[in-house]
């Protein structure tokens, strides 16, 4: 299947990922790819046991995909390392960003975490971490390279190169920039000040790097950035 012979409701389907509850291939992974066309599922810790349990999920959904006449599902994870790494049993454990000061060191991340996830099936790693933790209690403190703008844009793009060049897509985050808040926008929505110029010059400068290596997402941020769009935070706004 293609895009030129795709119904509309494919094509709707197709731009969501979505979670789901339990460890095996169920009916509501059947409803969400027969009935609702989904393009990618997205796995939690609640979704996870053993790499054979996840190795089996994967191959059976993306097999359901095929039958149904779909294309290949991304099959996403967080797995940043340190705090965010959705698998742990059975899977190197990684300090996490704060910790990476080398090329080598996130280049070796990458690797290896490439490795592991594409051996249970999953093809997307919802990382890097793009966002400069501005202030010392930045939500972003504990997830966050460390260094300003430029050394988190070479950092960052070190393990976005490594992951794709070993068959894996990388998704940076959180677009355009979350490092300034102290608020965890999962339970609140956080509201930022920063004129866009000072976005331009600092937040947004590894996202851009990101896209010069040509990752391949960016996932949106919850944060309402009050010079961009005073009503809509940036995972709705159309600015």
């Amino acid at each position: 299947m293609n895009l030129s012979n795709m119904t509309p409701k494919d094509l709707a389907g197709q731009r969501l990922m979505v979670g789901f509850n339990g460890h095996e291939f169920n009916d509501d992974i059947r409803f969400l790819i027969q009935e609702l066309r989904v393009g990618g599922l997205i796995l939690f810790s609640r979704n996870i046991d053993t790499k054979d349990q996840v190795r089996t999920l994967t191959a059976q959904a993306q097999a359901f995909a095929k039958d149904c006449g779909l294309p290949r599902l991304f099959i996403a994870v967080d797995q940043e390392g340190g705090v965010v790494a959705r698998f742990r049993e059975g899977f190197t454990r990684f300090r996490g960003n704060p910790f990476v000061k080398t090329l080598e060191q996130a280049g070796e991340f990458a690797r290896v975490t490439s490795d592991e996830l594409g051996a249970v099936g999953v093809n997307m790693n919802m990382a890097p971490v793009m966002d400069v933790a501005f202030e010392p209690d930045s939500i972003m403190i504990e997830r966050a390279f460390p260094g300003g703008p430029a050394t988190v844009a070479e950092l960052g793009c070190q393990v976005i190169s490594t992951l794709q060049a070993n068959g894996m897509m990388a998704v940076a985050k959180h677009f355009p920039g979350i490092g300034r808040t102290v608020l965890d926008s999962h339970f609140e929505l956080p509201v930022l000040n920063a004129a866009p110029s000072v976005l331009m010059e600092n937040d947004l400068v590894p996202f851009m790097a990101a896209k010069d290596h040509q990752v391949t997402g960016i996932m949106l941020s919850h944060i309402l950035y009050e010079q961009l769009d005073s009503q809509w935070p940036a995972s709705l706004s159309p600015a």
